[in-house]
């Protein structure tokens, strides 16, 4: 460092205050927040063990989503402590926080002296290149990019909605992505199912999309079911998801799912098209509604014709599909507000998005009941719901 490097550090470090490692040692897990300013390629010698890493070349950028109380107690630190000092002069002097410190002597004194350190699992140098733009989103960065690295995502359907999510969802980097069909594809499938292609008619749909998948992403595991959902095969098959997602085109399979999925407290974002109309919702078991608190009785058949028979606008489904994808990121991530509780509707022709607020139904049959009376022997038992949707239509 030059002469007139020195004697700025010197000025900051006065207008500063610092904090000596072995006083953060007992900070941790203690409210406070320590953020690693070193850059993405230093994090390879380790960090403090519940440390959030915001480059400093970020930290004027990206602080605010991480700490937004500026009356939050804020620890930074670096390699020596340098760069952490400048950082915490600026928090404080140009951003209005009110209680910012730097560790002295930053990671090497840590290290040095023994005191726990974590290291993170990291990127390849190809995955920073392919994932590059959602390292630089505060919400997503290397962390996140991990978490949707290790998701599981189970796609019931590979049509129309199930197409653009699974498209998506892939390029966002989910490792493992389920895909349950029992169809093949067919010519009238390609005016909006793109994950398949004009070769591929009369292959089945789990091997269409898994193909799509893997030459978009080979980071991607594609996991196939060509089986047709029921009662005797769903517990097996949606057990162990993180997420589902509901692309199904009939009301007695939602309800099935629903029941299971509340079950196994396995959150679903669920999506339904006909003609110019599409809604959205999330339900996320106990919560928030799950789809019977919605939708009690299935409507009457007249009232709910399905795409087969009314036809839907091609490009819907990507809307919709393309709206999933971003709840089921934002579930895996643990960014922003899910939509659990509402029902978006979305009309194409008017261009217009409306909310509609869903409660839970404290006489709900499923959610209402404690997960934990649920013997295991009832998990897997489920009533006749072509049956219960034919009566209720």
């Amino acid at each position: 460092m030059s002469a007139s490097g020195a004697e700025l550090l010197k000025r900051v470090k006065e207008q500063i205050r610092e904090v000596d490692p072995s006083e953060v040692s007992q900070l941790l897990g203690e409210g406070v927040v320590v953020v690693d300013c070193r850059e993405t390629e230093e994090l390879a010698a380790g960090m403090i063990p519940g440390a959030v890493h915001i480059p400093r070349s970020y930290l004027e950028t990206r602080i605010e989503a991480t700490v937004p109380d500026r009356s939050q107690r804020v620890i930074l630190y670096c390699a020596s402590g340098v760069r952490s000092a400048f950082g915490a002069h600026t928090l404080m002097a140009e951003m209005g926080y009110d209680d910012v410190e730097s560790m002295t002597g930053g990671f090497t004194l840590w290290k040095d002296r023994g005191y726990e350190v974590e290291v993170p699992r990291a990127l390849t140098a190809e995955q920073r290149d392919r994932y590059s733009r959602h390292l630089l989103v505060p919400e997503v960065g290397p962390e996140g990019q991990q978490k949707l690295l290790d998701a599981r995502v189970l796609l019931l359907g590979a049509g129309g909605l199930g197409s653009p999510t699974a498209l998506y969802l892939a390029a966002a980097g989910v490792g493992t992505i389920g895909i349950v069909d029992d169809d093949v594809v067919d010519l009238s499938n390609l005016q909006r199912q793109v994950i398949h292609s004009t070769d591929r008619l009369g292959v089945p749909k789990t091997e269409s999309a898994a193909e799509a998948i893997r030459a978009l992403n080979p980071d991607v595991e594609v996991v196939g079911y060509q089986t047709r959902l029921d009662a005797s095969n769903i517990m097996e098959i949606i057990e162990g998801w993180d997420v589902i997602v509901d692309g199904v085109d009939n009301f007695p399979t939602r309800y099935l799912l629903n029941d299971a999925s509340v079950r196994l407290k396995i959150p679903v974002v669920s999506a339904a098209i006909l003609g110019f109309e599409g809604q959205l919702s999330v339900f996320a078991p106990y919560e928030g509604p799950c789809y019977r608190c919605l939708f009690r009785q299935p409507p009457p058949a007249e009232l709910a014709p399905s795409c087969g028979a009314n036809g839907v606008l091609g490009v819907l489904p990507g809307t919709m599909g393309l709206l999933q994808a971003t709840e089921v990121i934002k579930l895996i991530i643990g960014a922003g507000e899910p939509l659990i509780g509402r029902l978006l509707m979305y009309d194409a022709l008017e261009a217009t998005f409306t909310e509609l607020k869903v409660r839970r139904d404290p006489d709900c049959p499923i959610c209402s009941r404690d997960p934990d009376s649920i013997a295991d022997e009832e998990l897997g038992v489920f009533p006749d719901y072509e049956a219960f949707c034919a009566a209720s239509g």
